[in-house]
């Protein structure tokens, strides 16, 4: 519990996304970001939205813990679909690295995904998403957020 409180308060945010995802492409598209954390249940819970002005969408996050696991389920939602994705990323922090896993769909197929948080210090944070095609042998990272607090 408590692992996501770093996350409260405002951020700027300097996206990468890979162009082509799984192809082997080292393009990389990076845009700014805008996002806003609270906590809440006393640190069991995390909620945030980001906000790409020059991409036209906004996304937001729902995490939860769950005290019985120790671990933490990450929703995710964005203004172009307004659908709360009901396939949780699941994972937990050591120290200040947490790894969380779950699956999504690429080109019409389930890929393995993999987010990582860092958090090197109280004004900075790094997000990353990576997919495996192979079951997890592999992973190529495909999208990366590096917060600064605001």
């Amino acid at each position: 519990m408590n692992d996501f409180d770093f996350l409260a308060g405002h951020w700027n945010v300097t996206n990468r996304r890979l162009v082509k995802v799984l192809s082997g492409s080292d393009e990389w598209d990076e845009f700014p970001g805008y996002s806003v954390a609270t906590r809440h249940f006393d640190g069991a819970a995390s909620f945030d939205e980001i906000t790409c002005p020059t991409r036209g969408f906004s996304g937001m996050s729902v995490r939860l813990y769950n005290q019985e696991t120790r671990q933490w389920c990450i929703y995710w939602a964005n203004s172009r679909t307004g659908v709360l994705d009901t396939r949780p990323m699941t994972g937990a922090f050591e120290g200040d690295r947490g790894e969380f896993h779950g699956v999504e769909t690429h080109e019409g197929r389930p890929v393995r995904c993999r987010f990582v948080w860092t958090v090197p210090g109280p004004d900075a944070a790094r997000w990353e998403q990576a997919f495996s095609a192979d079951d997890g042998r592999t992973w190529e990272t495909n999208w990366t957020m590096d917060f600064t607090r605001a």
